[in-house]
Protein backbone atom coordinates (compact mmCIF):
# COMPACT_ATOMS: atom_id res chain seq x y z
CA UNK A 1 0.00 0.00 0.00
CA UNK A 2 1.12 3.54 -1.09
CA UNK A 3 0.02 6.23 1.30
CA UNK A 4 0.55 10.54 1.19
CA UNK A 5 -0.73 10.92 4.07
CA UNK A 6 -1.45 9.87 7.62
CA UNK A 7 -5.46 8.65 7.12
CA UNK A 8 -7.67 9.25 10.00
CA UNK A 9 -11.07 7.12 8.63
CA UNK A 10 -10.97 3.64 7.31
CA UNK A 11 -13.27 1.55 6.29
CA UNK A 12 -12.90 -2.37 5.73
CA UNK A 13 -14.80 -4.78 3.10
CA UNK A 14 -15.29 -8.08 5.00
CA UNK A 15 -14.85 -8.97 9.03
CA UNK A 16 -13.43 -12.22 8.40
CA UNK A 17 -10.85 -12.94 10.74
CA UNK A 18 -8.38 -10.81 8.38
CA UNK A 19 -10.35 -8.04 8.44
CA UNK A 20 -11.22 -8.06 12.11
CA UNK A 21 -7.19 -8.19 13.01
CA UNK A 22 -6.75 -5.43 10.76
CA UNK A 23 -9.56 -3.23 11.67
CA UNK A 24 -8.76 -3.77 15.54
CA UNK A 25 -5.16 -2.73 14.75
CA UNK A 26 -6.55 1.05 13.16
CA UNK A 27 -9.14 1.29 15.66
CA UNK A 28 -6.63 1.03 18.71
CA UNK A 29 -4.72 3.75 16.54
CA UNK A 30 -7.50 5.97 16.61
CA UNK A 31 -8.26 5.51 13.72
CA UNK A 32 -12.52 5.97 12.86
CA UNK A 33 -13.30 2.43 11.68
CA UNK A 34 -16.10 0.89 9.96
CA UNK A 35 -16.41 -2.43 8.79
CA UNK A 36 -19.08 -4.16 6.59
CA UNK A 37 -19.93 -7.53 6.17
CA UNK A 38 -22.51 -9.22 4.02
CA UNK A 39 -23.27 -11.85 5.57
CA UNK A 40 -25.22 -12.00 8.76
CA UNK A 41 -22.54 -12.53 11.50
CA UNK A 42 -18.73 -11.64 11.45
CA UNK A 43 -16.04 -14.45 11.00
CA UNK A 44 -15.89 -15.76 7.75
CA UNK A 45 -15.77 -19.48 8.49
CA UNK A 46 -14.51 -19.05 11.97
CA UNK A 47 -18.07 -18.77 13.88
CA UNK A 48 -20.37 -20.60 15.55
CA UNK A 49 -23.86 -22.24 15.80
CA UNK A 50 -25.80 -24.11 18.04
CA UNK A 51 -26.89 -27.79 17.95
CA UNK A 52 -28.76 -29.42 21.08
CA UNK A 53 -27.74 -27.38 23.16
CA UNK A 54 -24.01 -27.26 22.49
CA UNK A 55 -22.45 -23.85 20.68
CA UNK A 56 -19.89 -25.36 17.80
CA UNK A 57 -17.74 -24.24 15.55
CA UNK A 58 -19.69 -24.15 12.47
CA UNK A 59 -16.50 -24.17 10.29
CA UNK A 60 -12.63 -24.12 11.10
CA UNK A 61 -12.16 -25.84 14.36
CA UNK A 62 -8.20 -25.50 14.24
CA UNK A 63 -5.29 -23.76 12.94
CA UNK A 64 -1.74 -24.50 11.82
CA UNK A 65 0.79 -24.13 14.77
CA UNK A 66 3.67 -23.46 11.96
CA UNK A 67 5.05 -19.97 13.20
CA UNK A 68 3.12 -19.33 16.05
CA UNK A 69 1.23 -16.46 14.24
CA UNK A 70 -2.21 -17.60 15.69
CA UNK A 71 -0.66 -18.89 18.73
CA UNK A 72 0.77 -14.98 19.24
CA UNK A 73 -2.64 -13.77 18.73
CA UNK A 74 -4.31 -15.97 20.76
CA UNK A 75 -2.03 -14.90 24.06
CA UNK A 76 -2.42 -11.43 22.74
CA UNK A 77 -6.06 -11.46 23.22
CA UNK A 78 -6.40 -13.18 26.33
CA UNK A 79 -7.25 -16.48 25.11
CA UNK A 80 -3.62 -18.09 25.28
CA UNK A 81 -4.52 -20.31 28.07
CA UNK A 82 -7.50 -22.11 26.41
CA UNK A 83 -5.28 -23.23 23.17
CA UNK A 84 -6.12 -26.53 23.37
CA UNK A 85 -4.19 -29.89 21.35
CA UNK A 86 -6.60 -32.20 19.46
CA UNK A 87 -6.32 -36.20 20.61
CA UNK A 88 -3.10 -37.68 19.56
CA UNK A 89 -4.48 -40.84 18.19
CA UNK A 90 -5.05 -38.75 14.82
CA UNK A 91 -7.31 -39.56 11.73
CA UNK A 92 -7.91 -42.14 9.35
CA UNK A 93 -8.33 -42.27 5.58
CA UNK A 94 -11.11 -44.34 4.02
CA UNK A 95 -9.77 -46.13 1.01
CA UNK A 96 -11.63 -47.36 -1.60
CA UNK A 97 -11.19 -51.21 -0.45
CA UNK A 98 -10.58 -50.68 3.17
CA UNK A 99 -9.85 -48.06 5.97
CA UNK A 100 -5.92 -47.15 7.91
CA UNK A 101 -4.97 -45.10 10.50
CA UNK A 102 -3.62 -42.10 8.71
CA UNK A 103 0.37 -42.44 8.13
CA UNK A 104 1.94 -39.89 10.93
CA UNK A 105 4.88 -37.13 9.46
CA UNK A 106 3.31 -36.51 6.13
CA UNK A 107 3.00 -32.64 4.64
CA UNK A 108 -0.23 -32.87 2.48
CA UNK A 109 -0.23 -36.47 2.78
CA UNK A 110 3.11 -36.64 1.19
CA UNK A 111 5.32 -39.06 3.32
CA UNK A 112 8.66 -38.26 4.64
CA UNK A 113 9.41 -42.23 4.97
CA UNK A 114 8.01 -43.83 2.11
CA UNK A 115 9.08 -47.81 3.42
CA UNK A 116 7.94 -47.22 6.65
CA UNK A 117 5.11 -49.90 8.27
CA UNK A 118 2.76 -46.94 7.87
CA UNK A 119 3.38 -46.51 4.36
CA UNK A 120 3.44 -50.10 3.57
CA UNK A 121 0.11 -51.00 4.73
CA UNK A 122 -1.74 -48.17 3.22
CA UNK A 123 0.12 -48.27 -0.13
CA UNK A 124 0.88 -51.78 -0.18
CA UNK A 125 4.19 -53.15 -0.64
CA UNK A 126 4.61 -52.29 -4.53
CA UNK A 127 2.95 -48.57 -3.66
CA UNK A 128 5.87 -48.00 -1.29
CA UNK A 129 8.79 -49.39 -3.07
CA UNK A 130 7.56 -46.84 -5.87
CA UNK A 131 7.66 -43.82 -3.52
CA UNK A 132 10.78 -44.62 -2.26
CA UNK A 133 12.38 -44.17 -5.75
CA UNK A 134 11.74 -40.28 -4.95
CA UNK A 135 14.63 -40.99 -2.69
CA UNK A 136 17.19 -41.68 -5.88
CA UNK A 137 15.28 -40.30 -8.94
CA UNK A 138 17.02 -37.08 -11.04
CA UNK A 139 16.27 -33.75 -9.27
CA UNK A 140 14.64 -33.12 -12.47
CA UNK A 141 11.60 -35.83 -12.35
CA UNK A 142 8.36 -34.14 -11.39
CA UNK A 143 9.60 -30.56 -11.46
CA UNK A 144 7.07 -28.35 -11.98
CA UNK A 145 3.21 -28.58 -12.88
CA UNK A 146 0.57 -29.50 -11.15
CA UNK A 147 0.55 -30.82 -7.10
CA UNK A 148 -0.76 -34.21 -8.66
CA UNK A 149 2.22 -34.41 -11.24
CA UNK A 150 4.65 -33.52 -9.13
CA UNK A 151 3.65 -36.10 -6.41
CA UNK A 152 3.09 -38.79 -9.16
CA UNK A 153 5.78 -38.54 -11.18
CA UNK A 154 8.10 -39.25 -8.45
CA UNK A 155 6.28 -41.11 -6.04
CA UNK A 156 4.00 -43.01 -7.37
CA UNK A 157 0.10 -42.10 -8.42
CA UNK A 158 -1.18 -44.43 -5.12
CA UNK A 159 0.91 -41.36 -2.93
CA UNK A 160 -1.23 -38.95 -4.73
CA UNK A 161 -5.29 -41.23 -4.78
CA UNK A 162 -4.40 -42.68 -1.35
CA UNK A 163 -2.79 -39.90 0.93
CA UNK A 164 -2.42 -36.87 -0.71
CA UNK A 165 -5.77 -36.08 -2.07
CA UNK A 166 -7.93 -36.91 0.89
CA UNK A 167 -5.79 -34.80 2.58
CA UNK A 168 -6.33 -31.88 0.14
CA UNK A 169 -9.59 -32.42 -0.73
CA UNK A 170 -10.50 -32.78 2.65
CA UNK A 171 -8.59 -30.36 4.53
CA UNK A 172 -8.08 -27.48 1.73
CA UNK A 173 -11.32 -28.53 -0.26
CA UNK A 174 -9.27 -28.45 -3.48
CA UNK A 175 -8.38 -31.14 -6.30
CA UNK A 176 -4.31 -32.04 -6.61
CA UNK A 177 -4.81 -31.78 -9.77
CA UNK A 178 -5.76 -27.79 -9.84
CA UNK A 179 -3.02 -26.68 -7.44
CA UNK A 180 1.04 -26.50 -7.22
CA UNK A 181 2.95 -27.31 -4.28
CA UNK A 182 4.69 -23.83 -4.30
CA UNK A 183 1.03 -22.62 -4.38
CA UNK A 184 -0.21 -24.61 -1.40
CA UNK A 185 2.99 -24.91 0.58
CA UNK A 186 5.68 -22.85 0.12
CA UNK A 187 7.61 -23.47 2.74
CA UNK A 188 7.79 -27.11 1.46
CA UNK A 189 8.54 -26.16 -2.86
CA UNK A 190 11.35 -24.08 -0.75
CA UNK A 191 12.96 -26.72 0.41
CA UNK A 192 13.37 -28.92 -2.93
CA UNK A 193 16.44 -27.32 -4.51
CA UNK A 194 18.19 -28.65 -1.29
CA UNK A 195 16.85 -32.02 -0.96
CA UNK A 196 17.73 -32.19 -4.34
CA UNK A 197 14.55 -32.75 -5.82
CA UNK A 198 13.83 -35.36 -3.37
CA UNK A 199 9.73 -34.55 -1.84
CA UNK A 200 10.26 -36.93 1.19
CA UNK A 201 13.35 -35.31 1.74
CA UNK A 202 11.93 -31.94 1.70
CA UNK A 203 9.23 -33.17 4.00
CA UNK A 204 11.78 -34.10 6.55
CA UNK A 205 13.66 -31.09 7.02
CA UNK A 206 9.89 -29.50 7.04
CA UNK A 207 8.87 -31.49 9.96
CA UNK A 208 12.18 -31.32 11.40
CA UNK A 209 12.01 -27.67 11.56
CA UNK A 210 8.23 -27.66 13.30
CA UNK A 211 7.76 -27.10 16.83
CA UNK A 212 7.26 -29.97 19.17
CA UNK A 213 4.04 -31.17 19.82
CA UNK A 214 0.79 -31.44 17.54
CA UNK A 215 0.88 -29.45 14.30
CA UNK A 216 -2.61 -28.13 14.31
CA UNK A 217 -4.32 -27.05 17.86
CA UNK A 218 -7.99 -25.88 18.61
CA UNK A 219 -9.60 -23.21 21.17
CA UNK A 220 -11.38 -24.85 24.44
CA UNK A 221 -14.82 -23.89 23.77
CA UNK A 222 -14.34 -22.90 19.76
CA UNK A 223 -12.12 -21.35 17.70
CA UNK A 224 -15.31 -18.97 17.07
CA UNK A 225 -14.38 -17.59 20.39
CA UNK A 226 -11.24 -15.76 18.16
CA UNK A 227 -13.95 -13.96 15.97
CA UNK A 228 -16.07 -12.81 18.98
CA UNK A 229 -12.96 -11.86 20.87
CA UNK A 230 -11.52 -9.80 18.02
CA UNK A 231 -15.13 -8.29 17.04
CA UNK A 232 -15.47 -7.12 20.60
CA UNK A 233 -12.34 -5.54 20.97
CA UNK A 234 -12.70 -3.42 17.31
CA UNK A 235 -15.76 -2.13 19.11
CA UNK A 236 -14.25 -1.49 22.24
CA UNK A 237 -12.01 0.95 20.90
CA UNK A 238 -14.72 2.98 19.17
CA UNK A 239 -14.81 0.92 15.35
CA UNK A 240 -18.29 -0.19 14.18
CA UNK A 241 -18.77 -3.88 12.76
CA UNK A 242 -22.36 -3.75 10.37
CA UNK A 243 -23.30 -7.09 9.04
CA UNK A 244 -26.16 -7.64 6.38
CA UNK A 245 -24.08 -4.75 4.77
CA UNK A 246 -23.33 -5.90 0.86
CA UNK A 247 -20.37 -3.66 -0.64
CA UNK A 248 -20.64 -3.20 -4.53
CA UNK A 249 -18.13 -0.93 -5.73
CA UNK A 250 -15.14 1.41 -4.23
CA UNK A 251 -14.24 4.05 -5.91
CA UNK A 252 -11.57 6.77 -5.62
CA UNK A 253 -11.10 10.57 -6.57
CA UNK A 254 -7.65 11.10 -6.25
CA UNK A 255 -8.26 12.48 -2.59
CA UNK A 256 -10.83 9.90 -0.82
CA UNK A 257 -12.72 6.36 -1.26
CA UNK A 258 -16.05 6.19 -1.55
CA UNK A 259 -17.52 2.34 -0.93
CA UNK A 260 -21.21 2.07 -1.74
CA UNK A 261 -23.16 -0.77 -0.11
CA UNK A 262 -26.21 -2.09 1.00
CA UNK A 263 -26.95 0.96 3.23
CA UNK A 264 -25.49 3.60 1.32
CA UNK A 265 -22.16 4.96 0.88
CA UNK A 266 -19.16 5.57 3.30
CA UNK A 267 -16.04 8.02 2.37
CA UNK A 268 -12.99 7.34 3.65
CA UNK A 269 -9.01 8.23 3.85
CA UNK A 270 -8.26 4.55 3.82
CA UNK A 271 -9.94 1.03 2.17
CA UNK A 272 -9.21 -2.50 3.01
CA UNK A 273 -10.34 -5.36 0.71
CA UNK A 274 -10.31 -8.14 3.47
CA UNK A 275 -12.67 -10.16 0.99
CA UNK A 276 -12.03 -10.36 -3.10
CA UNK A 277 -14.28 -7.49 -3.98
CA UNK A 278 -12.83 -5.50 -6.83
CA UNK A 279 -16.03 -3.89 -8.36
CA UNK A 280 -14.80 -0.21 -9.25
CA UNK A 281 -11.58 -0.42 -8.64
CA UNK A 282 -9.56 0.80 -12.74
CA UNK A 283 -6.70 -1.55 -13.84
CA UNK A 284 -8.56 -4.62 -12.79
CA UNK A 285 -10.99 -5.48 -15.39
CA UNK A 286 -10.63 -8.99 -16.82
CA UNK A 287 -9.01 -10.10 -13.85
CA UNK A 288 -10.83 -12.97 -12.46
CA UNK A 289 -9.98 -14.46 -8.75
CA UNK A 290 -10.87 -18.20 -7.83
CA UNK A 291 -13.97 -18.40 -6.35
CA UNK A 292 -13.06 -21.52 -4.34
CA UNK A 293 -15.45 -24.53 -3.94
CA UNK A 294 -18.60 -24.18 -2.19
CA UNK A 295 -18.75 -27.30 1.00
CA UNK A 296 -21.30 -28.32 2.50
CA UNK A 297 -21.20 -29.37 6.47
CA UNK A 298 -23.72 -31.72 8.18
CA UNK A 299 -23.22 -31.54 11.99
CA UNK A 300 -24.87 -34.41 13.85
CA UNK A 301 -25.13 -34.77 17.67
CA UNK A 302 -25.69 -38.11 18.86
CA UNK A 303 -26.56 -40.52 21.55
CA UNK A 304 -24.32 -43.49 20.54
CA UNK A 305 -21.65 -45.11 22.94
CA UNK A 306 -20.66 -46.82 21.00
CA UNK A 307 -18.84 -44.24 19.90
CA UNK A 308 -16.74 -43.55 23.27
CA UNK A 309 -14.93 -46.04 21.40
CA UNK A 310 -13.52 -43.73 18.66
CA UNK A 311 -13.35 -46.83 16.03
CA UNK A 312 -11.63 -44.31 13.39
CA UNK A 313 -9.74 -42.05 15.64
CA UNK A 314 -10.39 -38.62 15.41
CA UNK A 315 -12.31 -38.44 12.62
CA UNK A 316 -11.74 -39.50 8.59
CA UNK A 317 -10.86 -38.07 5.42
CA UNK A 318 -12.00 -40.04 2.35
CA UNK A 319 -9.66 -41.17 -0.94
CA UNK A 320 -10.85 -40.76 -4.67
CA UNK A 321 -12.89 -43.85 -5.29
CA UNK A 322 -14.33 -44.61 -2.00
CA UNK A 323 -17.84 -46.03 -1.08
CA UNK A 324 -18.92 -43.20 0.18
CA UNK A 325 -19.72 -39.37 -1.03
CA UNK A 326 -19.04 -37.09 1.75
CA UNK A 327 -15.26 -36.05 1.25
CA UNK A 328 -14.19 -36.07 5.42
CA UNK A 329 -15.62 -36.96 8.73
CA UNK A 330 -14.43 -35.32 11.85
CA UNK A 331 -15.32 -36.85 15.50
CA UNK A 332 -15.04 -33.73 17.31
CA UNK A 333 -15.56 -35.43 20.76
CA UNK A 334 -12.65 -37.41 20.17
CA UNK A 335 -10.50 -34.66 19.19
CA UNK A 336 -11.37 -32.22 21.57
CA UNK A 337 -11.38 -33.41 24.67
CA UNK A 338 -12.74 -30.20 26.38
CA UNK A 339 -16.00 -30.68 23.99
CA UNK A 340 -16.48 -34.59 25.33
CA UNK A 341 -16.78 -33.00 29.08
CA UNK A 342 -19.07 -30.42 27.64
CA UNK A 343 -21.15 -32.91 25.85
CA UNK A 344 -21.23 -35.93 28.50
CA UNK A 345 -20.65 -39.59 28.53
CA UNK A 346 -22.35 -41.14 25.43
CA UNK A 347 -23.30 -38.16 23.56
CA UNK A 348 -20.82 -37.26 20.29
CA UNK A 349 -21.07 -34.29 18.13
CA UNK A 350 -19.73 -35.90 13.95
CA UNK A 351 -19.01 -33.08 11.31
CA UNK A 352 -19.34 -34.54 7.79
CA UNK A 353 -18.17 -32.23 5.08
CA UNK A 354 -19.36 -32.50 1.49
CA UNK A 355 -18.05 -30.79 -1.19
CA UNK A 356 -20.52 -28.54 -3.24
CA UNK A 357 -23.45 -27.05 -2.41
CA UNK A 358 -25.82 -29.53 -1.59
CA UNK A 359 -28.72 -27.63 -0.42
CA UNK A 360 -29.52 -26.70 -3.81
CA UNK A 361 -32.90 -25.09 -1.79
CA UNK A 362 -33.11 -23.69 1.61
CA UNK A 363 -35.82 -25.67 3.18
CA UNK A 364 -36.43 -28.64 5.85
CA UNK A 365 -36.73 -31.48 3.23
CA UNK A 366 -33.68 -30.57 1.99
CA UNK A 367 -31.77 -30.27 5.24
CA UNK A 368 -33.22 -33.90 6.25
CA UNK A 369 -32.11 -35.24 3.45
CA UNK A 370 -28.60 -33.83 4.53
CA UNK A 371 -28.60 -35.80 7.79
CA UNK A 372 -29.79 -39.00 6.71
CA UNK A 373 -27.18 -38.92 4.03
CA UNK A 374 -24.44 -37.83 6.61
CA UNK A 375 -25.61 -40.19 9.49
CA UNK A 376 -25.20 -43.26 6.51
CA UNK A 377 -22.03 -42.13 5.38
CA UNK A 378 -20.18 -41.56 9.18
CA UNK A 379 -21.45 -45.06 9.83
CA UNK A 380 -19.97 -46.47 6.77
CA UNK A 381 -16.78 -44.76 7.68
CA UNK A 382 -17.23 -45.91 11.66
CA UNK A 383 -17.77 -48.93 10.34
CA UNK A 384 -21.15 -48.59 12.75
CA UNK A 385 -24.55 -48.99 11.64
CA UNK A 386 -26.25 -45.42 13.10
CA UNK A 387 -29.62 -45.13 13.72
CA UNK A 388 -31.56 -41.71 12.98
CA UNK A 389 -33.16 -42.40 16.51
CA UNK A 390 -30.00 -41.69 18.12
CA UNK A 391 -29.89 -38.33 16.39
CA UNK A 392 -30.62 -35.49 19.07
CA UNK A 393 -29.73 -32.77 16.77
CA UNK A 394 -28.40 -31.33 13.52
CA UNK A 395 -27.70 -28.54 11.64
CA UNK A 396 -26.50 -27.84 7.87
CA UNK A 397 -23.79 -24.80 7.06
CA UNK A 398 -23.00 -24.46 3.08
CA UNK A 399 -19.70 -22.41 2.74
CA UNK A 400 -18.67 -20.66 -0.46
CA UNK A 401 -15.51 -18.33 -1.22
CA UNK A 402 -14.13 -19.26 2.15
CA UNK A 403 -11.11 -21.69 0.56
CA UNK A 404 -10.09 -19.98 -2.63
CA UNK A 405 -7.93 -22.67 -4.54
CA UNK A 406 -4.45 -21.50 -4.75
CA UNK A 407 -3.98 -22.49 -8.62
CA UNK A 408 -1.30 -20.68 -10.94
CA UNK A 409 -4.18 -18.13 -12.42
CA UNK A 410 -5.34 -17.21 -8.81
CA UNK A 411 -1.63 -16.18 -7.83
CA UNK A 412 -1.29 -14.56 -10.52
CA UNK A 413 -4.85 -12.78 -10.26
CA UNK A 414 -3.80 -11.89 -6.78
CA UNK A 415 -0.32 -10.57 -8.07
CA UNK A 416 -1.89 -8.04 -10.00
CA UNK A 417 -4.13 -6.45 -7.14
CA UNK A 418 -1.08 -6.55 -4.98
CA UNK A 419 0.78 -4.60 -6.93
CA UNK A 420 -2.24 -1.97 -7.83
CA UNK A 421 -2.77 -1.68 -3.65
CA UNK A 422 1.13 -0.89 -3.97
CA UNK A 423 0.60 1.50 -6.22
CA UNK A 424 -2.94 3.36 -5.01
CA UNK A 425 -2.95 5.70 -1.98
CA UNK A 426 -5.23 4.33 0.60
CA UNK A 427 -6.03 0.78 -0.74
CA UNK A 428 -4.53 -2.15 1.12
CA UNK A 429 -5.42 -5.88 0.86
CA UNK A 430 -5.40 -9.06 2.85
CA UNK A 431 -7.65 -12.16 3.73
CA UNK A 432 -7.62 -15.84 2.65
CA UNK A 433 -7.88 -14.86 -1.25
CA UNK A 434 -4.32 -13.71 -0.57
CA UNK A 435 -2.39 -14.72 1.91
CA UNK A 436 -3.55 -18.46 1.02
CA UNK A 437 -5.64 -20.65 2.95
CA UNK A 438 -5.65 -21.70 6.43
CA UNK A 439 -5.38 -19.66 9.67
CA UNK A 440 -1.55 -19.13 10.20
CA UNK A 441 -1.54 -17.85 6.83
CA UNK A 442 -4.50 -15.04 7.18
CA UNK A 443 -3.08 -14.30 10.42
CA UNK A 444 0.44 -13.22 9.76
CA UNK A 445 -0.72 -11.42 7.11
CA UNK A 446 -3.37 -9.66 8.09
CA UNK A 447 -1.14 -9.04 11.79
CA UNK A 448 2.07 -7.27 8.81
CA UNK A 449 -0.97 -5.49 7.06
CA UNK A 450 -2.05 -3.97 10.22
CA UNK A 451 0.99 -2.90 11.23
CA UNK A 452 2.17 -1.13 8.13
CA UNK A 453 -0.68 0.71 7.96
CA UNK A 454 -0.91 1.78 11.56
CA UNK A 455 3.15 2.71 11.28
CA UNK A 456 5.35 2.34 14.24
CA UNK A 457 4.32 5.99 15.85
CA UNK A 458 0.88 5.54 15.54
CA UNK A 459 -1.84 3.66 18.38
CA UNK A 460 -1.25 3.18 22.21
CA UNK A 461 -1.20 -0.38 22.31
CA UNK A 462 -3.71 -0.11 25.03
Amino acid sequence: MKTTHTPKSVVVVGAGIAGLIVARALARAGFTTLVLEGRDAPGGAVRSHRVAGLVLDAGAESFATRGGYVADLLAELDLGDDIAAPDPTGAWVQLPDTARPMPHGGVLGIPAQPWSPAIRRTLGTVGAARAWLDLVLPARVGAGGSLRDQVGRRMGYAVVDRLVHPVVGGVYGADPADVTLAGLAPHLADELAASGGSLARAVRTVVASMPSGASTQGLRGGLYRLTDTLAADVEAHGGQVKVHTKVTQVAHDGDRWTVTASDGDHEADLVVLASPMLGGLAGLEGVELDQGRPSTLVTLVLDDVRLDAAPRGTGMLVAPGSLVDAKALTHSTVKWSWLADEAGPGRHVLRVSYEGNRMEAWNEENRQRLRDAALVDAGKMLGLALSGSAVIGYDVVVWTQAMPRPSAAHREAVATVKALADATPGLAVTGSWVAGTGLAAVVADAVAVGQALVGPDDGDGS
